[in-house]
């Protein structure tokens, strides 16, 4: 949220860009709420995050098949067991979503600062089944202290609700033969048949196939020691409250990448001021672009073997153009930073690949891109300058402990 303009905040699944300044005066009457638009956009979202929750992270047509009683609905009658399904991931993660809104949307009211209901963005074919939703700032955000509240109060609220999330899908996970009801993963399944429980290492992938691997977080791996039956990362996302949980946890910790105007970017500049968000930005950005680069380039390694030292080159000239981008335009072409940050980063993921170490994901480099064209590296300043109070920074801390708790580096992988 960008404290000299109106800006829309998104604590969804990407940021969204700045809008633009509505003409007219600060004192102008705030724009109606169309009431019937949001109502609307949430039961759509609902629909689509519990297609996608049944569909794709816990479909089970073996268990469908022996519990087909239907439930009518709207638009027909569904499987009552695959509902059911769909709703475990849904409500937690909808739940978070609109608690995290609902943090900024109430801060901002308690500041006296215009800001819409939140806006759900339905889509149901990005594997997630939204884009989360947004709320449109309608006025300057007047002071330091009320960038911080309404920049803290999304991810401190949200991150409430996925823990709560988290915990009761540790606390009702089944047993190992929960897996026996999916479609393919014989490997596993033979596995669980025989010993009862999960196998130490992934099964190789059927025909074709690629598992997909989420990444633990320090909060996820120390949770996850209190509970039995915890599923290994390469089948987590067969389960769903579970899974939402851990979305929530990922999508606190992108809110809270300190960079810019995401809402760590608004708590650290509130905490540590201009040049100190700044440096902190900047090094966190050249973090993020390191192993974006690391993990681009395993991928491009698995892609491209053995097809000649050639086409590996070309892979590594692609990488050093994005790195030299997206350096040019935070810094200028020939900037020392740019050259010497160029180097660094190609030098970081040759050494990296060098040693064989995994630890990257190409999407970061997608999320550098965005941060940098969209929601910029460095804060705005705002209109009024203030110190925080004691409470407030103790909060800050939090967030930025939360941060470190939900953080992953390599957050998707695939085998």
């Amino acid at each position: 949220m960008d404290p000299d303009s109106p800006s829309t905040d998104s604590s969804s699944l990407r940021p969204a860009p700045d809008a633009a300044p509505r003409s007219g005066a600060p004192d102008d009457p705030p724009a109606p709420d169309r009431y019937w638009l949001h109502l609307l956009l949430f039961a759509l979202t609902v629909v689509s995050t519990v297609y996608v929750g049944a569909e794709w992270w816990a479909y089970r047509p073996g268990y469908y098949a022996t519990h087909d009683e239907t439930v009518s609905l709207l638009f027909g009658t569904v499987n009552r067991a695959w509902l059911l399904d769909g709703l475990r991931y849904a409500v937690p993660l909808l739940g978070f979503l609109t608690v995290h809104e609902f943090g900024h949307y109430f801060a901002a009211r308690y500041h006296g600062v215009r800001t819409s209901l939140p806006y759900y963005i339905p889509f149901p074919f990005n594997g997630i089944g939204n884009f989360g939703a947004v709320i449109s700032i309608r006025q300057r955000i007047p002071s330091t202290r009320a960038l911080f509240d309404i920049g803290v109060a999304g991810p401190l609220a949200g991150f409430v609700v996925a823990l709560g999330a988290l915990i009761y899908g540790f606390a009702t996970l089944p047993p190992p033969e929960y897996l026996l009801d999916l479609p393919a993963h014989e490997a596993l399944k033979a596995h669980i048949r025989q010993y009862g429980t999960f196998p130490e290492t992934p099964p190789t992938p059927e025909d074709g196939r690629f598992i997909l691997v989420v990444g633990s977080t320090p909060l996820y791996w120390f949770l996850s020691q209190f509970f039995a039956n915890v599923p290994p990362l390469y089948e987590m996302y067969h389960y769903p409250v579970l899974f939402a949980g851990w979305l929530g946890l990922f999508f606190t910790a992108l809110n809270l990448l300190p960079v810019g105007q995401l809402d760590g970017g608004h708590v650290l500049y509130a905490l540590l001021g201009d040049r100190w968000h700044r440096r902190f930005a900047q090094a966190f950005l050249f973090v993020l672009l390191l192993t974006g680069g690391v993990g681009f380039m395993a991928e491009m390694q698995t892609a491209l073997a053995g097809r000649g030292v050639w086409i590996g080159g070309a892979a590594w000239l692609l990488l050093t153009a994005i790195y030299y981008g997206y350096l040019y335009k935070l810094f200028g072409a020939t900037a020392p930073q740019t050259m010497l940050g160029v180097a660094g980063l190609v030098g970081g993921t040759a050494a990296a690949s060098t040693l064989g170490l995994d630890f990257g994901w190409t999407g970061w480099l997608l999320w550098s891109l965005l941060i940098i064209f969209l929601v910029q590296v460095r804060h705005p300043p705002v209109a009024r300058p203030q110190s925080l109070t004691p409470t407030r920074r103790l909060l800050g801390y939090a967030a930025i402990a939360i941060f470190i708790l939900c953080f992953s580096l390599q957050p998707l992988s695939t085998l």
